[in-house]
């Protein structure tokens, strides 16, 4: 036996805040994380340091920001010595399992190149046992079902192609036989039988396109509840506000959210449409972890179980003419954190109004269970949030960064901006009501503002701001340089920490 409490470590890929917390919560109604949040602590400034899926999962499972860790781009090798949220629990007692995807490049060095881990960018952070393989792109096991059931199973992306001539048609495949309910079938099934003291990463790939669900959730949400994307100027304007828009508008269109209909049109309706798709992704798996908590419940392990729930990045819906997560925008960045430490009652069903960044969570995690957090990890436990306390001198930003460069076939940006791929990359420094975005290369700065209902718009450039936020970007990185000896001498009495 174990006096180890069960950990139950949940991503949520691109799912935005604000479906939970915002003008989409009405429309998603996402009924089981809004139960959760009031039996739990909700951070509503929640933030990914970096996008897209590898180099946030690197983020979140390292606790480094993308300048520290430089798995920048989903394709580029994460150092494989660098502690992590699964090396570090093994040494508190656990087995970390993981029932899905970790989007972890592997470390070349280690492998032959004709070694198949260094053909795909979708590997297995150091650390995990894999028990359930759940990967965009291959997904085995989920097949492997989907084939037992009778259906010819298409290769990736035509598996996630509409079952119709719509781009909201159904799936091929039935609701019970989804990759979300699959996935959370196989967690339920495992878990029912290992002793306590698990330590469970669970990854779902919905709401990420390509958008496609199983029947009732492909047209479960009402389209005309859903608010129309925030498109504040013409895409026009949009292209020609900064030089960097132009190719990002261009890099993801409409059409790429839903596979086999290359002409969808970029019109009010497809946009309402895809809207309503991806909510209802959403409210899948909503549905599914409200599985996991009753399962929890049912065996009597619900109040032994420390909960985390996140999302690795956002999404831009079509706001600002954008899709997807290569962008500055803010609904790329800002995520949903809800925290169950069953030891923690005391601030159950608060709002954390601080600001937070998605390199706390491993730090957070380490610090409950136990573990010391080594000092290559940027973020800091929230912790004292969960008691029911506001620690000083918190930090008023989050920082982010992104890459949109490639150095073995260029991108869209670095082809109309005339970068090389080291050039091609922006950092954001968000306090509650401004944000400022540099870029590197030469690219003139971005600052945003955001008005009363919490949307970003660009403001003219005020040389005092700019300078005071340009000294807090530049101040922070020197803060947060990595750090695996930065507090560590080597004296005549051996090796001290600070």
């Amino acid at each position: 036996m174990t006096d180890r409490m069960n950990v139950l470590f949940v991503i949520i890929d691109q799912l935005r805040a604000d479906c939970l917390f915002g003008p989409l919560a009405k429309a998603a109604d996402l009924k089981t994380l809004r139960a959760f949040a009031d039996e739990a602590v909700s951070f509503r400034y929640h933030h990914t340091v970096t996008c897209p899926c590898g180099p946030s999962r690197a983020s979140i499972l390292t606790g480094q920001y993308a300048m520290n860790h430089r798995a920048v781009r989903n394709g580029t090798p994460l150092r494989h010595d660098l502690p992590n949220i699964a090396t570090e629990a093994r040494k508190a007692g656990y087995a970390p399992l993981l029932y899905g995807y970790t989007d972890v490049t592997a470390d070349p060095r280690l492998h032959d190149p004709n070694d198949p881990r260094l053909h795909t960018y979708e590997e297995v952070l150091a650390g995990f046992d894999e028990a359930v393989e759940m990967r965009l792109e291959e997904s085995w096991p989920w097949r492997a079902h989907l084939a037992a059931k009778g259906h010819a199973v298409p290769p990736y992306p035509e598996i996630f192609r509409p079952d119709g001539d719509r781009p909201d048609a159904p799936a091929f495949y039935a609701a019970e036989d989804s990759d979300t309910a699959f996935l959370t079938d196989r967690v339920i099934k495992e878990l029912r039988v290992r002793p306590p003291g698990w330590f469970a990463h669970v990854t779902y790939i919905r709401p990420h396109p390509p958008l496609v669900a199983p029947a009732p959730y492909n047209d479960c949400v009402d389209r005309g509840v859903v608010p129309p994307a925030h498109r504040p100027v013409p895409r026009d304007a949009e292209a020609s506000a900064h030089p960097f828009n132009a190719p990002t508008l261009q890099a993801k269109r409409i059409a790429s959210n839903v596979v086999g209909f290359p002409d969808l049109p970029d019109d009010d309706e497809t946009v309402r449409m895809l809207r309503a798709l991806y909510l209802g992704l959403a409210r899948e798996v909503d549905d599914h972890i409200g599985r996991l908590i009753a399962f929890l419940r049912e065996t009597g392990q619900y109040d032994d179980t420390l909960i985390i729930l996140t999302a690795d990045h956002g999404e831009m819906l079509g706001d600002h003419h954008q899709w997807g997560k290569m962008t500055y925008r803010n609904a790329a960045y800002h995520v949903p954190l809800i925290v169950r430490d069953p030891r923690h009652t005391e601030a159950f069903g608060t709002s954390v109004e601080a600001m937070t960044e998605s390199v706390d969570v491993t730090p957070t995690i380490l610090d409950l269970i136990g573990q010391e957090v080594p000092d290559t990890m940027d973020g800091v436990s929230l912790r004292p949030f969960l008691e029911g306390v506001q620690p000083d001198g918190w930090r008023t930003h989050s920082f982010s960064e992104l890459d949109f460069g490639d150095p073995v076939d260029p991108t869209l940006w670095q082809e109309a901006l005339g970068l090389g791929a080291d050039d091609a990359n922006l950092a954001i420094l968000r306090t509650r009501d401004r944000a400022l975005v540099h870029f590197n290369g030469g690219l003139p700065p971005v600052l945003l503002e955001r008005d009363n209902t919490g949307e970003e718009r660009i403001a003219e450039a005020d040389d005092k701001i700019l300078l005071e936020m340009s000294q807090a970007m530049l101040n922070h990185r020197m803060r947060h340089a990595e750090g695996r000896f930065a507090r560590t001498m080597i004296t005549a009495e051996g090796v001290r920490r600070g």
